[in-house]
């Protein structure tokens, strides 16, 4: 069981450790992606979004992000700008707005993560193949906040 969990912590520290760490790209030009996060556990900090080319899905250097406050069960995040294209949306809540994501000795994380599609953490992070979607105009995709360590959100998966 402790060998299983060093594995998905070692998994899980690909996921990105700052948030914001990319360009700003809020260019007046592309279009506006609606983020629905539930399961979000309190309203403590900012619910942090990245919209990633597949190049740099899992990592902290994604050039299109927003935040919003965080707000216990459901919290809307908007990212304006994003061309049309492919994308792997990654997400986090940082309940103590450090611009980062709180690992335990283990390296995982104890903030809440979240992908597009709700794709699946197996003892590794998500592939791209079950993250990815399609940006074609102004869009709207919801993705549930999962939380490794501690109490999870309001529904309790």
């Amino acid at each position: 069981m402790m060998a299983r969990a060093r594995l998905a912590a070692a998994a899980l520290m690909l996921v990105p450790v700052a948030l914001g760490g990319g360009l700003a790209a809020r260019a007046a030009s592309g279009h506006s992606v609606t983020v629905i996060v539930t399961n979000v556990r309190n309203n403590a900090g900012h619910v942090h979004i990245d919209v990633c080319p597949q190049g740099l899905f899992l990592k902290d250097n994604c050039p299109y992000m927003a935040d919003a406050p965080a707000h216990a069960g459901t919290t809307r995040v908007v990212v304006n700008g994003v061309p049309a294209g492919d994308y792997g949306i990654q997400a986090t809540h940082d309940e103590n707005d450090n611009h980062k994501v709180d690992r335990n000795f283990l390296g995982m994380p104890k903030e809440g993560i979240g992908f597009s599609r709700d794709a699946p953490i197996h003892l590794s992070p998500p592939s791209w193949k079950d993250a990815v979607i399609s940006v074609r105009g102004d869009a709207s995709f919801s993705l549930r906040m999962r939380y490794m360590l501690g109490k999870s959100g309001p529904d309790q998966r």
